[in-house]
């Protein structure tokens, strides 16, 4: 038999609570905790998500809600693809290129490290016509309630130069082109 231990100095967190009040409020993270060594947030899915995060720490996903279709990419450039059922998690190296692709209705709690002084999370796009690099955003990750990934984004696709490919000329389009 186990025993349980409650103390107001251990945080428990409830997850749905945490997704239900995204859901009310829009937000695209929570930040559930950010300390040195630990870094806890809770995900919604962006409906067109296409670049490639990379950053120097290990990386846990639990789906809380949805599917997550987890692209990543081999030191030797190819894409692979692994799919995340709700209530199922992974594990990923570090300075792994990855792309969590989820819908809107989905979320993911991930737990990683928080960054160290000096480290730059990247972020790249590769053409989706022929698979050439497209261009790459850099961003200091010093307190991840600021949102990197929709800062990156906003300087990515307001940028046509970025979106052009200089191997096959093709445009990627904006997120909201997408649709329909």
């Amino acid at each position: 038999m186990s025993k349980v231990i409650q103390s107001s100095n251990l945080p428990i967190i409830d997850l749905e609570s945490v997704v239900e009040d995204m859901i009310a409020t829009g937000r695209q993270v929570s930040v559930l905790w950010q300390y040195p060594g630990s870094l806890a947030f809770v995900a919604k899915g962006r409906d067109y998500r296409s670049e490639f995060h990379i950053n120097a720490s290990e990386e846990v996903t639990y789906m809380i809600r949805g599917t997550m279709n987890l692209h990543h990419r081999t030191p030797e450039g190819v894409e692979s693809i692994a799919v995340i059922p709700a209530g199922s998690s992974n594990w990923m190296p570090s300075n792994t290129e990855h792309s969590p692709r989820f819908p809107s209705d989905a979320f993911a709690l991930i737990l990683e490290r928080s960054r160290l002084e000096g480290e730059i999370d990247r972020f790249r796009w590769y053409c989706p016509e022929c698979d050439e690099f497209l261009h790459e955003e850099e961003y200091v990750v010093e307190d991840y309630t600021l949102d990197p990934v929709s800062k990156a984004y906003a300087r990515f696709f307001d940028s046509v130069e970025a979106r052009t490919c200089t191997h096959c000329g093709h445009v990627m389009p904006r997120p909201e082109e997408q649709v329909g």
